[in-house]
């Protein structure tokens, strides 16, 4: 596992989250509406029930490694290289894969998300490269592998508060039973994308993979103040 845990500076966290309990009546009223958002030029239409990727940032985050970082570069060789996002909400993360030349098969709980990423895939004209299923993690997959995987996951243990929104912050036990069925879904040359933050129990996501032996390293890092996120590259061990 990376040996750099990062750590948020606790003054810099209570100014940040100073500033963001500020603009928290405008941040409300933003995530929780139709909002058409972009990244780098590529736009998104975020339905009220879905975690908006711009605004809470992980989601673009994730976006932007995908689309740029040479990790996550379609291997050499291979005709149809797959992806599969895991929770892809806005299917940002699953637009990004798919311009990048990957087929890609997008799973999400949350059934507005799977109707948010549908219409996502056809703003960008990508209908015939993502595919969007309705499901809990792997079960809608039907022994299918594939050469990336995706996942941005709950932060926050615990029973979401409700049944749709809630469901991108809080879970009890999708930490683990990813990470249990990571290495059924991978290809022998399969590598995962991890977006985790010091937010939250996801670190804890890293301790099991590395359990299973999977070698694990840092792409990208952002410090936003009162908390940083990493995107790990994960693969397994030679």
């Amino acid at each position: 596992m990376p040996a750099d845990q990062p750590r948020v500076n606790p003054w810099v966290r209570r100014l940040s989250l100073l500033w963001l309990n500020l603009r928290k009546p405008f941040v409300e009223k933003r995530a929780r509406r139709l909002v058409l958002e972009s990244i780098d030029g590529i736009p998104f239409l975020v339905f009220p029930e879905v975690l908006n990727p711009v605004l809470f940032r992980g989601g673009s985050l994730l976006a932007r490694t995908v689309a740029g970082n040479p990790f996550a570069e379609p291997p050499q060789g291979v005709e149809n290289p797959l992806a599969l996002d895991m929770g892809t909400g806005s299917g940002a993360a699953a637009v990004s894969a798919a311009r990048r030349g990957f087929q890609v098969v997008a799973v999400d709980l949350n059934p507005h998300a799977v109707r948010c990423a549908r219409v996502n895939a056809l703003v960008n004209r990508l209908e015939d490269r993502i595919e969007v299923r309705h499901g809990d993690l792997f079960q809608p997959l039907q022994g299918e592998r594939f050469d990336l995987v995706l996942f941005n996951p709950p932060f926050y243990r615990g029973a979401p508060r409700d049944q749709e929104f809630d469901l991108a912050w809080r879970g009890e036990d999708v930490l683990e039973r990813f990470a249990k069925g990571l290495l059924k879904v991978l290809k022998p040359n399969g590598r995962a994308l991890l977006l985790l933050s010091t937010e939250g129990d996801g670190h804890s996501l890293l301790r099991t993979l590395d359990d299973r032996k999977l070698a694990i390293q840092v792409l990208e890092r952002r410090n936003f103040g009162n908390e940083i996120m990493t995107v790990y590259g994960v693969e397994k061990r030679l």
